[in-house]
């Protein structure tokens, strides 16, 4: 009996070990089968999580940031023991004396989930899973994904130390709010760095791995508290926190950014404007979305904070000027439901949900308001922001518009206001405020670097993100003009040159026959080049081109970047074909630096998150830029080696050119600085596009304006009238800043004293306002006078009725009338020549 007993427990013991080993064969093979097509454990060791990148102002403030993933990186070394200790209670309490799982915590999980019936489930991965699982594996619920982590985890746990898993644990884990590791959420929750994370806040970024959408501060407050605390607890059983530090914490308030009591880290961030959206979408064209997105750049860009809010109110006002004297209210178009205004708290909720723009600063900020109320002399608004009860509008503060507060409001509108102040700044009044239709660009650079100092691309970026300063294409008219005659200067041309101003047909073949004309509908015949472009002279110019030869012209204003491909047909001469204002600008840094070529941009530099330069702008060498000292009264000597787009002597001649359009042509008494000054308005037919673009010594700047889907401004509407003055706005405060000088003579020339009306050589001592001195080659022999006269191949009439010396001729940029074919059909120019609408080439 014994025997048998023995037997068969030898039997038993024999099956069970054998059960044993192919139990362990079989999980053996499991694991062999699962471990095959694992991914690379090792490339953790060099992984590059996605990181915001972030753009910095010329002066190292930080202006704005991107991200697919709100994330900043932390090494291991620099996250607090607070933290780490937080995370390590809450998710793995046992993180450093495991192997990268944890046997005991999985069978404590086990055991629950049996004894509640599954009614108690609780995640056993350690950290060493989680980030297997987060970065190698997904989050799919699987047995296989269950395996896959468990084989990584051990492995990984010999590759990297327990501080490089837990650097890539709380770098990576999402927590929120668009926030990504414990860095963005310290700062997207407290607007707080980690080393300032009280205990009970470093708690409640450790509750939030487990379900964030579940542990909201404001619409899940109560049980974001208790697995808080729950962290707390678990901090407090492992030592972490002391009696006395732990009762505090559990006793402290949920204290957030979203309950309203901190300020968002946004706060300190201008708003997004048209600036830093440009180099978004340069940046994401030169190094990919990818990598601007979540490459962790960090980017220097070249704007002067001061200089682009400068350029916002200039152009503002501008904009605004024009839209009032309209005087038609189009408002924001957006109401709100009259029975949400029967509370305070109502109308406050719904006007803090309008979608309306809050980025405009003009004489103070705009603000938001709701039309409660509208009487026959006021009219009572609430306003987002003000807590003084409602506010009063008066009726005088609607006398520009056509009709009265009952014909152009109604209760529920949403419109914008600001406050009107005293020269003591003493509030006064609420004014309405609304958003121009008409739009127009602003862009200044530095002339010698192409570093674009300021740019605005609209009245308000939240009202509408396009951007007309790069990449609205538009007529130049007549801001084209200097291109010609730079191309005249170059071929053997001299400002004393003169140019008939008559009349003249161009057969454009099917008969059509095109008549430029003069804004003035007059003809001053034999005219020097210099007045041709103070003065902006069409038939000047058109004659000018055809004796030039368009071809030439062409290669021009490509040579400078205005056009791509400039078609050559004579309309062009006026500034017929589209450009961008940012193009323009940066071609008259040309003219302004004696002729070298320029590239614009917006970054002085790029670095990747190592700190490594991939990009700077600036290529010239700087020879005694690392000297110890320099001679008092001597700056760094700057090697350039640019190209030359223009000869220096040409740049000087149209330089000196365009100084007479601002002190005595188009712009005259528009442009006032105080320092040496040149530009050129241009004004398109029908004035659908108004410029002027200008430049001192060491800075260009331009301006446009115009309805987006063209149409006439009306009357008044010119580049000298409108443009002009925000060049001067912003200019003044600018020449205070960077100063301004004299135009740099080149050498190899010498001054010459002419007749700015007939041509004619003056003698040296000759003085009057018919006198100026132009800059000619040294060794040219220049024809003065009559003998200098070109016609470009068209005849004059002898008896036209020519103006007299002296004689005064209305605005250059006054709008064509119709032309006339010679079919007697009246023709409307077109928005874009060519060889069948050529009769846009009337434009001034």
């Amino acid at each position: 009996m014994i025997r048998f007993f023995l037997s068969l427990l030898g039997a038993l013991f024999s099956f069970a070990t054998l059960g044993v080993a192919a139990a362990v064969l079989m999980i053996g093979a499991v694991f062999w089968m699962y471990a095959r097509d694992l991914p690379d454990h090792e490339d953790l060791a060099s992984y590059q999580p996605k990181t915001i990148s972030r753009i910095y102002s010329g002066e190292g403030r930080l202006i704005d940031e991107f991200a697919e993933e709100r994330r900043l990186f932390v090494p291991a070394a620099e996250i607090p023991d607070l933290v780490k200790q937080a995370f390590i209670s809450a998710e793995d309490k046992n993180f450093y004396t495991h192997h990268g799982f944890d046997a005991r915590g999985m069978a404590a999980a086990l055991f629950d989930a049996v004894k509640s019936r599954g009614r108690n489930l609780r995640g056993a991965s350690t950290i060493t899973q989680q980030v297997m699982k987060n970065f190698l594996l997904g989050g799919e619920r699987t047995g296989e994904r269950k395996i896959k982590e468990l084989i990584l985890a051990t492995r990984i746990e010999e590759t990297l130390s327990k501080d490089q898993i837990l650097e890539l644990y709380l770098n990576e884990i999402f927590l929120g709010q668009n926030s990504y590791g414990v860095a963005a959420a310290a700062q997207t929750y407290f607007d707080k760095t980690l080393s300032e994370l009280a205990p009970e806040e470093a708690a409640y970024l450790a509750a939030l791995p487990k379900a964030p959408s579940n542990y909201h501060p404001v619409r899940n407050h109560d049980a974001a508290v208790g697995r808080r605390n729950y962290v707390l607890h678990e901090m407090h059983d492992n030592g972490y926190l002391d009696d006395a530090v732990y009762q505090a914490a559990l006793a402290a308030p949920l204290r957030t950014v979203q309950n309203g009591d901190y300020p968002p880290f946004s706060a300190s961030l201008p708003p997004r404007d048209y600036f830093t959206d440009e180099i978004r979408r340069q940046l994401s064209l030169n190094f990919g979305q990818e990598e601007f997105f979540g490459g962790g750049l960090t980017i220097r860009a070249t704007l002067d904070p001061e200089l682009q809010e400068e350029a916002a109110e200039a152009l503002r006002r501008g904009l605004e000027k024009y839209d009032r004297s309209r005087g038609v209210w189009r408002g924001t178009g957006k109401e709100i439901d009259p029975a949400e205004l029967d509370t305070e708290e109502h109308w406050r909720a719904a006007l803090a949900a309008s979608d309306v723009p809050r980025d405009i600063r003009l004489d103070g900020q705009w603000l938001p308001a709701v039309v409660l109320t509208v009487e026959d002399q006021q009219m009572r608004l609430g306003i987002e922001g003000v807590e003084d009860g409602p506010a009063l509008v008066p009726r005088k503060d609607i006398d520009w518009l056509r009709g009265d507060f009952h014909d152009n409001f109604k209760v529920g509108d949403v419109v914008l206001v600001r406050r009107v102040t005293g020269e003591d700044g003493g509030f006064i009044r609420w004014s309405l405020r609304q958003v121009p239709e008409i739009q127009g660009g602003f862009v200044a650079m530095d002339v010698n670097t192409g570093r674009v100092l300021a740019m605005q691309g609209g009245f308000s970026y939240q009202a509408s993100v396009f951007n007309r300063a790069t990449q609205a294409t538009r007529q130049p008219g007549s801001s084209f003009k200097p291109f010609v005659y730079a191309a005249a200067l170059d071929s053997g041309f001299t400002p004393a040159t003169i140019v008939i101003d008559a009349p003249i047909e161009v057969d454009t073949g099917g008969g059509a026959i095109w008549r430029p004309k003069n804004s003035s509908n007059r003809y001053y015949g034999p005219t020097p080049l210099r007045t041709g472009i103070e003065r902006s002279r069409n038939l000047m110019t058109v004659r000018l081109a055809r004796e030039v030869g368009m071809d030439i012209v062409a290669r021009y204003a490509e040579k400078f970047g205005v056009y791509d491909r400039l078609e050559p047909y004579l309309a062009n001469s006026l500034g017929s074909q589209e450009t961008t204002l940012y193009r323009m600008v940066a071609a008259y840094a040309m003219f302004a630096n004696g002729g070298e070529r320029v590239e614009p941009t917006l970054v002085d530099r790029v670095q990747d998150r190592q700190g490594r330069t991939i990009y700077r702008h600036d290529s010239r060498i700087c020879t005694d830029c690392g000297a110890v000292s320099i001679p008092e009264g001597q700056g760094p000597t700057i090697v350039s080696d640019r190209e030359r787009v223009m000869n220096a002597i040409t740049a000087y001649q149209l330089t000196s050119m365009m100084r007479g359009v601002v002190e005595r042509g188009t712009a005259a008494g528009r442009v006032n600085l105080g320092v040496p000054t040149a530009g050129k308005t241009g004004t398109t037919n029908d004035s659908r596009d108004v410029w002027f673009v200008g430049f001192t010594s060491n800075i260009v700047a331009g301006c446009y304006m115009g309805f987006d889907r063209p149409r006439g401004l009306g009357r008044g509407g010119y580049g000298g009238t409108m443009c002009a003055p925000v060049f001067n706005e912003f200019m003044k405060v600018a020449t205070a800043k960077y100063g301004g000088g004299p135009f740099k003579v080149p050498p190899g020339g010498r001054f010459i004293k002419i007749d700015r009306y007939t041509g004619e050589r003056l003698a040296d001592d000759a003085s009057g306002e018919n006198v100026v001195a132009e800059y000619f080659r040294a060794g040219e022999e220049p024809v003065f006078g009559i003998g200098a006269m070109i016609d470009g191949g068209f005849a004059m009439g002898s008896n036209l009725p020519l103006f007299g010396r002296g004689e005064e001729e209305s605005y250059e940029d006054a709008p064509s009338e119709e032309v006339t074919t010679s079919t007697g059909r009246k023709a409307v120019v077109g928005p874009k020549a060519n060889f069948g609408t050529l009769s846009s080439g009337g434009l001034y």
